[in-house]
């Protein structure tokens, strides 16, 4: 019996662990999703910029940095 709670006992605070751990996961998600739409609705209704035209400079930067450290 002894045996059997200690699994017990280790399994809930492995599961509590656990759970903690993926809240603090989800809140981190959460807010840097909030961060990055707010900036994308600031960018479009202060400067005109379109999601696409900001994710099209996303993928082009690293031409950009190479360009900019390998001048030709």
């Amino acid at each position: 019996m002894p045996t059997d709670l200690i699994v017990l006992i280790a399994a809930l605070l492995i599961t509590w662990l656990v759970f903690t751990w993926l809240v603090k996961v989800l809140k981190a998600s959460v807010k840097t999703a909030l961060v990055i739409a707010g900036v994308v609705l600031l960018l479009q209704f202060f400067f005109g910029i379109d999601p696409q035209e900001l994710w099209r400079q996303i993928t082009e930067l690293p031409q950009i940095l190479q360009s900019l450290f390998n001048p030709e």
